[in-house]
């Protein structure tokens, strides 16, 4: 500190000392708050499971592979359910994915000039705004009279195939799907975006400058630097489609028989809870949360296995 006062010394000090307390402090918070949020979702499971332990003890495992869910009988099981949510989400995934990368990708590599990409990252994100109750009705007087050829369409040449085997009655697996996907496709393809947009341009430039081209750069450099934030809003997107309820209950058809056919009545372990609950006896409301215990494993399981393909593709 040569050249410097007692008190400009002293003052250097003393800001140091506070700076120090003051980073000390916020990294306390933060891992205080972290560790409040994992108590929180701990709370939320243990009261959950708490609330179904009648059903556990009453039908154990055998609630996981039972078709039967009739209450004036009190039987109880969510195996159409459990299909129902993961057959669902895995159609909305397919159908966003590869929109949502490709959206991003447009957005974010400039291929547009500037005030169209504005306009449409304007209307990309306006499609989170919606409430699922619209997304709902407009499946219903939209959605599944247009899908009503295609539906016939599949079912008469492809029949044969057991996803198609069903003739297409309206609601069913197959809207449902579609309206998640489109509900699903503004997080996933913000997150992407911003995940593309946060790479280091020196990685892009250094591609460039061994002679890549733009597509190569972007498919073997960009994509796979923006790897985890792509998968992490993937995530959130699956995590929105398992739970949705209001939207999906309207247009699936609310059956709950087991039907592999996408093109048959299904139901979700969300739209089962939202049309059962304020009317459900006890037991029935135990079983209703017992379902709702398993859709919150599931959910967890999902981003578990999430976690660790990120890992296995850090390492290479």
């Amino acid at each position: 500190m040569t050249g410097l006062t007692l008190n400009e010394q002293q003052s250097q000090k003393t800001r140091s000392q506070l700076e120090k307390i003051t980073d000390i402090s916020f990294m306390g918070l933060t891992r205080l708050l972290a560790f409040a949020l994992a108590g929180i979702l701990i709370w939320i499971g243990i009261q959950v499971a708490l609330q179904a332990k009648p059903a556990i003890a009453e039908f154990g495992a055998s609630f996981l592979t039972s078709s039967s869910w009739n209450p004036p009988q009190q039987q109880y099981g969510i195996l159409p359910m459990i299909y129902g949510t993961l057959v669902s989400s895995l159609i909305a995934l397919i159908l966003a994915v590869p929109v949502g990368l490709g959206s991003a990708i447009i957005l974010s590599e400039k291929f547009l000039p500037v005030t169209v990409r504005r306009g449409l990252t304007f209307l990309v994100e306006l499609l989170a705004a919606i409430p699922s109750v619209v997304y709902g009705l407009w499946g219903i007087y939209v959605l599944i009279p247009f899908l009503k050829p295609i539906g016939n369409w599949l079912h008469q040449n492809f029949g044969w195939f057991p996803l198609f085997q069903t003739d297409y009655i309206g609601p069913g697996m197959l809207p449902a799907g579609i309206i998640l996907a489109i509900m699903i496709l503004p997080i996933f393809t913000t997150i992407a975006r911003d995940s593309l947009d946060a790479v280091d341009a020196d990685l892009r430039w250094g591609s460039y400058g061994i002679g890549a081209t733009r597509w190569q750069t972007l498919i073997s450099v960009l994509i796979p630097a923006a790897f985890s934030g792509i998968v992490g809003g993937l995530m959130l997107a699956l995590g929105r489609a398992l739970g949705e309820t209001m939207a999906v209950t309207l247009v699936i058809g609310n059956s709950n028989a087991l039907n592999v056919s996408i093109l048959a009545p299904a139901n979700t372990i969300a739209s089962l809870m939202a049309n059962q609950f304020p009317e459900a006896s006890d037991l029935q409301k135990s079983a209703l949360l017992y379902a709702g215990l398993i859709l919150f494993v599931i959910t967890l399981i999902v981003n578990i296995l999430a976690e660790f393909i990120v890992r296995q593709v850090k390492k290479y």
